[in-house]
């Protein structure tokens, strides 16, 4: 829990004069939170100087309790004091003489670039706007100050705005300068069209990362269904297998190699593919390979092997969710504009599924095995008779699509719980994509993932969550009924006989 940096409780100060003690400061209440910016606006010899000494241990308090950084300042030696402030604290005096060309904003500036704040500009502006809107002098700076502030979304400004432009419990506006009031009402319009925009674009963020998860869960079963038409309801949890693979491996980083933390997903990668691929190809080789040509049996075997799987995870992991941490580079986000925050994990997972995918794609268009991958899939018969080992290649494409989901696993296990029915969550809709792009198709699965993607994510604010999901199944179901091949249909006499 972080600690307010300044917090100030019925301080009082009482300083000599020549007639007599005077009270500075009596019983105030100050404090400010992390990130936090506070104008103290008050007339001259009203204590703001006194108030800020205080803070700082600069000076005394006569009474009351000071916290500065989360440390108590009564009875700490100067010495103690000094250490504490430095690097930490930091005034810019007012002293007309020592510093004649600064202005009050570039006062507030230094102040904020010394205490480390990379929009200091920006976040001085916005707090001398403040203070003018609310304390200004005359009609024309307060208006000036409304379209300084018109150009930050950030809700602190909106809440601002929104009480002066509020009406009274008399039906009166509680602004009365009308110049004031109209300067408002079109600030407020053109930040709630700001920020109409920036949830769009953030939306359609939201909705490609969500689109990239789906493209790697989607893109093994493409492959596998395309290749051997096999409705393989365990494919979530292969992406499970991945996901605590995931897991396995931090937990021996933090055991056996904590400094070596931030490395911890270049080795799950790998090993979240070997341990799905292995499993992939023993589901192939131990139930699949004998169902072929029976659908309705290859879903039930799957569908049973599914819930053993998920046992087999709570009995050895229980069935609480696991934590999988961050690396320091997937950590924290990064602020395009005001409002509008892009997070390191989802671009990184954005990032990383585009590479899986040409990855597969130069495997299946340069490689050896990528031929006979797409000669079974075009002729199965046709590819047996000219020597091509139709029963390996199944096991091994079964193997590649399983490794390949549980490489989904290692992604989603950056964006969401870890838990025995993570795979659940994402089965229906890697089918939707994998139907809706085109069986087989990995340009039509890239397409579908990122179109169902964004459309889920923009009907979801306006729809809820379940029923967008509901409006997407049926969308998919009637385009199917107009191609039922969907947007991207192999060719191949197989296909289409």
């Amino acid at each position: 829990m972080m600690t307010d940096p300044l917090r100030m409780t019925q301080v009082c100060l009482t300083l000599p004069a020549a007639s007599g003690a005077v009270d500075i400061l009596r019983g105030v209440d100050f404090g400010c939170s992390r990130g936090e910016s506070v104008a103290i606006v008050g007339p001259s010899g009203s204590g703001k100087s006194s108030l800020i000494s205080v803070g700082a241990g600069l000076e005394r308090a006569t009474s009351g309790r000071v916290e500065l950084l989360g440390t108590d300042l009564a009875g700490m030696s100067e010495d103690a004091l000094a250490r504490l402030r430095r690097g930490r604290v930091s005034m810019v005096f007012q002293s007309f003489h020592l510093l004649p060309t600064m202005t009050a904003l570039d006062n507030v500036r230094v102040a904020l670039e010394i205490a480390g704040m990379d929009d200091a500009l920006a976040r001085a502006t916005e707090t001398l706007a403040a203070v003018n809107l609310t304390h200004g002098g005359n009609s024309a700076i307060r208006v000036a100050a409304v379209q300084t502030l018109a150009l930050d979304a950030g809700p602190d400004t909106r809440a601002l705005l929104s009480q002066i432009a509020a009406i009274g419990a008399d039906g009166k506006p509680v602004e009365a300068d009308a110049a004031v009031r109209e300067a408002v009402v079109v600030a407020l319009d053109e930040l709630e069209s700001r920020l109409a925009f920036l949830n769009g674009v953030e939306n359609v963020f939201q909705g490609i990362s969500l689109g990239s998860v789906l493209l790697l869960a989607a893109v093994g079963l493409a492959i596998t269904f395309g290749v051997m038409g096999v409705i393989n309801m365990a494919h979530g949890e292969l992406v499970m297998l991945g996901a605590y693979t995931t897991f396995a491996v931090q937990e021996v980083f933090r055991n056996s190699f904590p400094d070596l933390f931030d490395y911890s997903l270049l080795v799950a990668i790998p090993a979240a593919f070997m341990v799905s691929a292995l499993a992939g190809i023993g589901i192939e080789r131990g139930i699949i390979r004998f169902l072929y040509g029976r659908p309705l049996e290859t879903l039930l075997a799957t569908w049973g092997l599914s819930l053993i799987l998920q046992q087999t995870v709570r009995t050895i992991f229980g069935p609480t969710n696991r934590e999988v941490g961050n690396p320091s580079w997937m950590s924290g986000s990064f602020e395009v504009t005001n409002g509008l925050l892009l997070t390191y994990n989802r671009i990184w997972i954005i990032v990383f599924s585009l590479l899986v995918l040409g990855l597969i794609a130069l495997l299946l268009k340069r490689t050896t095995f990528g031929l006979r991958i797409r000669a079974v899939t075009q002729n199965r018969e046709m590819a047996a008779s000219m020597g091509i080992r139709t029963g390996m290649t199944d096991a091994m494409t079964f193997g590649l699509g399983s490794g390949i989901a549980g490489m989904a696993g290692v992604a989603l296990s950056q964006i969401d719980n870890v838990s025995p029915n993570l795979g659940q969550a994402y089965i229906i809709d890697s089918f939707m994509v994998v139907v809706f792009g085109g069986v087989g198709n990995l340009w039509g699965t890239l397409v579908g993932a990122f179109t169902l993607g964004i459309v889920n994510k923009i009907l979801e604010p306006e729809v809820g969550a379940v029923l967008a999901k509901i409006l997407v199944l049926v969308a998919i179901i009637l385009f199917i009924q107009k191609r039922p091949r969907g947007l991207f249909a192999l060719r191949g006499r197989a296909i289409d006989s």
